[in-house]
C-alpha cells in the first residue's frame, strides 16, 4: 500500500455569515409534479448511483414499509412509483433477501385497486400473529381531498401463507378497519406493527392536532374491531405533524433485541416519530405504563424538535423490526436525494434504503446505539490498513489500494490529552436554536477553522486536487468549568461538489462519550453519493448525500486529516473495498 503523506492546505474559503443554513433539516419531499411522475427514463444514469445500498434498477422510492422475517427470507416492501423518478403513482414493491444484502425482486405487494385505497396505498408495517400468519396495516388513501388526501386504516393478508416469499396479498373486503375522526381526515396515517396487552391488541399511527403532535392509540380483540382509546399513547405540543410512529421496547441488559409484544420486565420502551415540519426521525426512551396505556419518557429526555435522533443527516420514515433469527432488532431508514426533481428525471432513480441497522440501548440508558447488520461485511474485500501514523496540524494521509467511492472505512483516533481542546463558545447556545446547533456549528467552522483538538476526521468522495471532497470529523471542545467535554461530529456536503446549484447541508451531532482513554473512532460507509457515518460506535449517525463532479468512480480518492494544534494518531484504520451485490 502507497501512503501519500502532503500538508493540508485551505480547501475552501470560510464565510460563516454567508453560508451558515438556518433551516431545520432536510429537504422536504412528496412535492407533486404531475408532468415528471409518469415520466420514464430512457437510460439510467449510474454515475452517482450507490450500488450496495438498497434500491430498485430505477425511479423514485421512498419510505420503507412492513420490514419483517418469514419463513428464512427477509421482506422488505417500500414506496415505489413504478413510472418515474419522482414521487407519484405509488405502490408497494417488494423485495426479498436471506441476508438483507443481496436481494430478489417480487412484483409489487399492492398497487392502488379498491375504493377504499384508489388514491394511495400509503406506509404501513408488519405483524406476525399467532400461528405464524403475517399481517399488514396500511394507510389507504380514498380521495385526493383534502391535501394531501382522505386517510383510512386498512389492512392486507397473505393469499398463500405456505409461500415463503409472500408473492401474493389480499385485501379483504371489510376494509377500511379504521377510520379518521373528523379533524383528521388529511393527517392520519402510518399504522405501527401492534402489540398485545391486557389480553387486546393494541397499536399507534400519527397525527396531529394544529401543532400537536398526536400517537392516537387503537385497541381490539380480534386485530379486525378496532377502537379509539380515549387518550394517545402520546402526544407532544408544538411539534406538528408525528408521521411514522414506531413504539417497541429494548432490554436495558445487553443487546439482544425484543419482540414488539414485549411489554413487562427489565425494560425500557423507544417511541420515536418522523416530524414532517422538519424531516427529522426523533426519538424519547421511556416507560410504557401498561396499567393506564400511556408511554412516558424518562425524566431529563427531551421532548421536542430537538429530541435525540437516530441519524442527524439525510435519513426519514424510518421503520424497525424484530428479527427472531438472530435476537435483534432492526431499523431500516429512507435516505432522499439532495438533488433537484430535474436531476432525478435525468439520471431515472431518486431515493435509498440506508444499511439496515441494529439497534440496542446503551448501558447509560440515555440513548440507542446502532450499527450496520454484520451481514453487510461479506461484501469486504481487497483490505488496506494503517497503524499508527501520527498526523501534525494540515497532515493529512491517503488511503491508496481501495475502491475509494465504493469502501467500508473504520478507524480509531488517539490523542495525548484533552488540554488543548478549545473552549466551547456558549454564545452559540443562544444564536442558534437546539435543533439547529451542532450543523450549525459545524457549517460555520468547517475543516479548514483550525481548532485545538480538531476538526480530524476523513476526507471522502475527494477530488484529486481538493477541489470536492465530503469530510467526516470530530472536533472537541472544553466547557467552561472544564470538567467534561463537548464533542462534536460533522459531515459536511458543502465542499462536496463543484456544481453549487446541488443542496449541499452540513450536519452536525453531539457525541455522548467517554475520552478517558484519549480515543474515539469513526466508521463510514462510503458508496458514490452517499456516505454513511458511525461515531464513537454508534453513538452518533450522520448520513450525507452528495454528487461530486470531479470525484467519480475511479478519479475518487480518501484520507485521514488533522487540523487542530494537537497532533493526532490513526492508531488503526481497516479500509476494504465493497463488492457489488445482488440488488434487485
Amino acid at each position: 500500500m502507497e501512503i501519500c503523506r502532503i500538508v493540508f492546505k485551505v480547501l475552501v474559503c470560510w464565510f460563516p455569515v454567508i453560508f451558515i443554513h438556518f433551516d431545520g433539516g432536510v429537504m422536504g419531499f412528496h412535492n407533486i409534479y404531475p408532468e415528471y411522475q409518469s415520466l420514464t427514463a430512457v437510460k439510467v444514469n449510474h454515475s452517482h448511483k450507490p450500488v450496495y445500498h438498497f434500491q430498485p434498477k430505477q425511479n423514485w422510492i421512498n419510505d420503507p414499509n412492513a420490514p419483517m422475517y418469514y419463513k428464512g427470507f427477509y421482506h422488505l416492501f417500500y414506496q415505489y412509483n413504478p413510472k418515474g423518478a419522482v414521487w407519484g403513482n405509488i405502490v408497494w414493491a417488494h423485495s426479498v433477501s436471506k441476508d438483507m444484502i443481496n436481494w430478489i425482486p417480487l412484483k409489487p405487494a399492492m398497487v392502488p385497486s379498491e375504493w377504499f385505497d384508489k388514491y394511495g396505498c400509503w406506509s404501513g408495517s408488519a405483524t406476525i400473529l399467532p400461528g405464524d400468519k403475517p399481517l399488514i396495516l396500511y394507510t389507504g388513501v380514498v380521495n385526493p381531498k383534502p391535501e394531501p388526501g382522505y386517510q383510512v386504516q386498512n389492512y392486507a393478508i397473505p393469499a398463500n401463507y405456505s409461500d415463503p416469499y409472500l408473492q401474493d396479498w389480499v385485501k379483504p373486503k371489510n376494509n377500511p378497519i379504521i377510520k379518521p375522526t373528523k379533524e383528521n381526515v388529511s393527517a392520519f396515517r402510518d399504522p405501527t406493527t401492534a402489540w398485545k396487552v391486557n389480553g387486546q391488541w393494541e397499536m399507534t399511527l400519527g397525527s396531529k392536532v394544529d401543532m400537536v403532535g398526536v400517537s392516537y392509540l387503537y385497541r381490539s380483540p380480534d386485530f379486525i374491531k378496532w377502537t379509539l382509546v380515549d387518550h394517545p399513547l402520546h402526544q407532544k405540543e408544538n411539534v406538528g405533524m408525528w408521521e411514522c410512529p414506531d413504539f417497541y421496547p429494548v432490554s436495558v441488559k445487553g443487546d439482544k433485541g425484543l419482540d414488539t409484544t414485549v411489554t413487562e420486565g427489565d425494560i425500557k420502551h423507544v417511541f420515536k416519530v418522523s416530524l414532517d415540519s422538519t424531516r427529522y426521525d426523533t426519538y424519547t426512551i421511556g416507560k410504557y405504563d401498561t396499567k393506564n396505556d400511556r408511554y412516558i419518557p424518562d425524566e431529563g429526555m427531551i421532548d421536542s424538535w430537538a429530541s435525540l435522533r437516530y441519524d442527524w443527516g439525510n435519513f426519514y420514515a424510518s421503520k424497525s423490526f424484530f428479527d427472531p433469527s438472530k435476537h435483534r432488532r432492526i431499523i431500516w431508514g429512507w435516505a432522499n436525494e439532495s438533488s433537484t426533481k430535474t436531476e432525478s428525471v435525468r439520471k431515472g432513480w431518486a431515493g435509498i434504503q440506508l444499511i439496515p441497522r441494529t439497534v440496542w440501548l446503551d448501558p447509560s440508558g440515555k440513548q440507542l446505539l446502532q450499527w450496520p447488520v454484520t451481514e453487510l461485511e461479506t461484501l469486504r474485500g481487497k483490505h488496506v490498513k494503517l497503524i499508527n501514523e501520527v498526523l501534525e496540524q494540515g497532515d493529512k494521509i491517503e488511503v491508496r489500494g481501495i475502491t475509494a467511492a465504493q469502501a467500508d472505512v473504520d478507524v480509531v483516533f488517539r490523542f495525548r490529552g484533552l488540554d488543548k481542546a478549545e473552549e466551547y463558545d456558549t454564545k452559540w447556545d443562544k444564536l442558534f436554536p437546539p435543533e439547529t446547533l451542532a450543523k450549525s456549528i459545524c457549517h460555520m467552522m468547517g475543516t479548514t477553522k483550525q481548532g485545538g483538538l480538531g476538526p480530524f476526521g476523513l476526507l471522502t468522495l475527494t477530488s484529486k486536487d481538493f477541489e470536492e471532497y465530503t469530510p467526516v470529523f470530530f472536533r472537541v471542545f472544553n466547557t467552561q468549568d472544564n470538567t467534561k467535554h463537548k464533542v462534536l461530529m460533522c459531515s459536511d456536503a458543502f465542499p462536496s461538489t463543484l456544481n453549487h446549484e446541488e443542496y449541499r447541508p452540513s450536519f452536525g451531532g453531539f457525541v455522548d462519550v467517554d475520552l478517558s482513554e484519549n480515543k474515539i473512532s469513526l466508521r463510514s460507509l462510503i458508496d458514490h453519493s452517499v456516505v454513511e457515518s458511525f461515531g464513537a460506535e454508534g453513538k452518533t449517525v450522520i448520513t450525507s448525500r452528495v454528487y461530486p463532479t470531479l470525484a467519480v468512480g475511479d478519479k475518487v480518492h480518501l484520507h485521514v486529516f488533522n487540523n487542530g494544534t494537537e497532533a493526532v494518531t490513526v492508531e488503526k484504520l481497516d479500509a476494504w473495498s465493497m463488492k457489488e451485490p445482488r440488488m434487485n
